[in-house]
């Protein structure tokens, strides 16, 4: 890739650079990884957050405030940060960006995000059902909390709400690159569960694990039919809000410093 010597003038632009280096060397291998290592990992994204899950609903359950069940379901953004699992929404910009840069191919993109939404979602079963079955007082939370998603209806106003979910993701894994901080990439995280959780945006799979949750639980006039319905929808709006909202214009802003071999290696100089 030839480098552009305007575009590398200022300090903003070598930050843009030295960004889009780090997105692409962490996404080529995520793109290249084996089966076993691409499952194990979802399983765990799903389980992670699956302890924020727990949090929220606890939260919920004490305080009746969505704000601050926003607040505790951060546990589980964090543990993804610092577990180094993955969820499926954030296999928007970083995967996206590598395959544009030619460090991937579409196909390996395709194999990455249906294999991690499905095991996010098993892993996200599973655990729900153990937080289910070891606080009972949290079954009628948790039914309720799901059932405002899942019967939350198939308007405008809702297909918005996951077009945000997926943005604000998308945001935050950009905040992460965007820094060598781990306490700013720790207050991203916070930042971003509070927005997402704390505001009642739609998730795909985070909202799924609260929608697991009331099943577990029992007494729900939803059920998981009705589920899939729903996350087909928010998936939709979800990967909008990540691709068109936060990824694509990302990838305009770097542009100047993609190619066929990724970012150039003096970026960081």
């Amino acid at each position: 890739m030839q480098s552009d010597d305007r575009i590398m003038r200022g300090p903003g632009e070598r930050r843009i650079a030295e960004a889009a280096e780090r997105i692409v060397a962490e996404g080529r291998p995520r793109l290249h990884r084996t089966w076993a290592s691409l499952v194990a990992t979802s399983l765990l994204g799903g389980i992670d957050v699956g302890v924020g899950i727990m949090a929220l609903l606890f939260v919920r359950h004490e305080t009746g405030s969505e704000p601050l069940a926003g607040l505790a379901f951060s546990v589980g953004l964090i543990a993804l940060l610092l577990g180094h699992s993955e969820l499926f929404t954030e296999g928007f910009l970083v995967p996206v960006t590598t395959v544009f840069a030619g460090a991937a191919t579409w196909l390996d993109l395709a194999r990455m995000w249906v294999t991690v939404l499905v095991m996010n979602l098993i892993g996200g079963w599973v655990f729900t059902w153990l937080v289910v079955q070891a606080f009972p007082d949290l079954h009628r939370t948790a039914a309720t909390a799901g059932a405002h998603f899942v019967d939350g209806g198939y308007t405008l106003g809702t297909f918005c709400l996951a077009v945000l979910g997926g943005a604000v993701i998308t945001l935050m894994t950009r905040m992460h690159h965007g820094t060598d901080s781990m306490t700013g990439k720790i207050t991203a995280s916070v930042v971003a569960a509070f927005v997402l959780a704390g505001l009642g945006l739609w998730h795909s799979v985070l909202d799924s694990l609260i929608a697991f949750a009331g099943l577990h639980a029992g007494g729900t006039a939803y059920g998981y039919a009705d589920w899939l319905v729903w996350l087909a929808w928010a998936v939709l709006g979800n990967v909008v809000g990540g691709l068109l909202l936060t990824t694509a214009l990302r990838l305009v802003r770097s542009a100047p410093v993609l190619g066929d071999d990724g970012p150039p290696a003096g970026a960081d100089s």
